[in-house]
Order: C-alpha cells, then structure tokens, then sequence
C-alpha cells in the first residue's frame, strides 16, 4: 500500500474514532467542564487533520494554515465561550 494512503487511511480510521467517542459522551450524558474541554480538544485534533490532509494545506503557505486553523480556534472559542455562560444563568 502507498504510503500516503496508508497515512490518509489512519487519519480517517482517527477522525471516526474521535467522533465515535464524541457520540458515545453525549449519549452517556456526560457534561460539564471537564467534558466539554476533552471534545473541544477532539474538535481541534479532528479539524486539524481536516485542515491539513483532507484540504490540503499541510505543505501550503503557513499564513493560509494559520488563517484556518485561527479561524478554528475562534470558532472553538465561541463554543467554549456560550457553554460557560450557559453555566452561569
């Protein structure tokens, strides 16, 4: 097998595992904090490899990978940002 197939193939066998994992909370009811925290960090790894292998900005220009995984981490940051205050009220 090729080895870039091989590594894509990994990737997405990852990407199903997290997202499994991500149902698997939701569906146990799992919350709070510290919940919340571990699935924005599987949201980042998942965008991550998204970002970099599935769009193909892992040999772009940095700025372009900056800009998106910038835009990633803000989006994450509202997320993060609208569950706390969900907590407060």
């Amino acid at each position: 097998m090729n080895r870039e197939v091989a590594r894509v193939s990994a990737i997405w066998v990852l990407l199903i595992a997290l997202t499994v994992a991500t149902y698997a909370a939701g569906k146990a009811g799992l919350g709070g904090p510290v919940v919340m925290y571990a699935l924005l960090l599987s949201i980042f790894i998942k965008g991550h490899f998204i970002i970099a292998d599935f769009m193909g900005l892992r040999n772009a220009p940095r700025l372009w990978r900056w800009l998106v995984h910038g835009w990633l981490v803000l989006v994450m940051g509202f997320i993060a940002l609208a569950y706390l205050m969900g907590l407060k009220t």
